[in-house]
């Protein structure tokens, strides 16, 4: 969650105590690995988003593979697509049953946002305008909600 410690893992093959360099969002943390390799860092994300994170050993040119730490916030939702079907998009296309995407009214077209509800997460584009009910800041088509399980209306946490 954004504004929260993460606790980012690994393990080094092979173990012993080893210095690790971790470097997420700019920022470096240095660490030890157990006997049996592994280690830990904690990092406080400082918002919402998504951060690139990578693990290196100290003095080798041993690197771990790029990764994705995501950073959420909560933010009301609907889904809108019944009725509206084969009408165009504010961005671009028409809705259909099986389009993947989301409408906001401040995400610039094509933004790409990554959404969580109840441990299933998707990443879907801006395609539309929206929602003008409420307080919701996102509108999810069908295919967004199916592929969430996600209700008619509800809280999703959001990376944007």
């Amino acid at each position: 969650m954004a504004h929260h410690t993460v606790k980012l893992r690994g393990r080094v093959t092979p173990g012993g105590s080893r210095a690790v360099v971790v470097r997420v969002a700019g920022h470096r943390f240095r660490t030890h690995t157990q006997a049996d390799g592994t280690y830990r860092v904690r990092w406080h994300a400082p918002g919402s988003g998504t951060y690139r994170a990578r693990a290196k050993v100290a003095n080798t040119g041993v690197r771990s593979h790029k990764m994705t730490v995501n950073a959420f916030r909560p933010a009301e939702a609907s889904y809108y697509g019944p009725g509206l079907y084969g009408g165009g998009l504010a961005c671009g296309g028409t809705l259909s049953p099986g389009k993947l995407g989301v409408a906001n009214k401040t995400l610039p077209c094509g933004s790409q946002v990554t959404l969580r509800y109840h441990g299933k997460t998707v990443t879907v584009p801006v395609i539309d305008r929206g929602p003008y009910v409420g307080n919701r800041e996102y509108d999810l088509t069908a295919a967004t909600k199916a592929k969430l399980g996600f209700p008619s209306t509800g809280t999703v946490l959001t990376t944007r």
